[in-house]
């Protein structure tokens, strides 16, 4: 993991397209500010690993599904 150091205002640039900037900080919150191409999906980690595991899910579902509506037609 990279680690640095940046005050308010301050940026960094990933890739050539994306900057993150230090917009605020209070307390133990900072706040953010990220400018990136409209095709990169920008999520707070949380929302990111809720989003993987409904994924996941849903694909299990669908295997599930798959198998059932196979088992089904073997019986016609």
């Amino acid at each position: 993991m990279l680690a640095l150091t940046r005050k308010v205002g301050e940026s960094i640039i990933i890739d050539d397209n994306i900057e993150i900037t230090v917009i605020s900080v209070h307390g133990d919150q900072i706040k953010l500010g990220i400018e990136a191409p409209r095709n990169i999906a920008i999520h707070r980690k949380e929302i990111y690993l809720q989003i993987q595991e409904e994924n996941q899910a849903a694909a299990a579902t669908s295997e599930a599904g798959a198998k059932a509506l196979k088992d089904f037609m073997k019986k016609k």
